[in-house]
């Protein structure tokens, strides 16, 4: 058990379970875009773990960008989407996966997936660390999940509570 702020979380996923399904993921990436040279765009701050680890792992030559969003408040998602810093280049014809941490409501997504098709590319895919099916208002496609799991709050590998417990080298669930 490990404690947050005002919560206590207990182990979920552990850090090789974590490892193990990214190198299954990165092999998937790799053979599908082997004829590609994507671009990765990292939802920050979340997914930078899952990006890091995921990258490292493709051996094709590629692109890395980062967007920055805002849509949770504490443990709940706020329902609205605040851009921070956006995308910086071109994807005009480009191979896009879109790397993020958790897709849970999807609104977030949604709308960066509407944001990313006003700029013609080429194609765009989701590759999400997790995923709560539950929780979806809004329908996405996931060409690449790692984890599908319940609709209960979870931190460690990217994911926070109050920018808390992003270090976490496993994921942990409220108890």
């Amino acid at each position: 058990m490990i404690n947050i702020l005002d919560k206590t979380f207990v182990p979920f996923i552990s850090k090789e379970d974590i490892e193990t399904r990214i190198t299954e993921l990165a092999a998937l990436i790799s053979k599908d875009y082997k004829e590609s040279c994507p671009v990765f765009l990292v939802v920050l701050n979340g997914a930078f773990l899952f990006a890091g680890e995921l990258v490292k792992r493709i051996p094709l030559s590629c692109e890395i960008t980062f967007i920055r969003l805002a849509s949770y408040s504490q443990t709940e998602s706020a329902g609205s989407v605040t851009e921070i810093f956006g995308i910086d280049k071109s994807l005009e014809n480009r191979d896009v996966i879109i790397i993020e941490d958790i897709v849970d409501t999807g609104l977030t997504m949604s709308q960066l997936l509407k944001q990313i098709g006003k700029m013609s590319p080429k194609s765009v895919e989701i590759a999400t660390l997790l995923h709560k099916p539950e929780a979806l208002k809004t329908p996405v496609i996931i060409r690449y999940k790692g984890f599908e799991i319940a609709n209960r709050f979870v931190v460690g590998y990217g994911l926070d509570y109050d920018g808390i417990g992003r270090n976490l080298d496993s994921i942990y669930v409220v108890a």
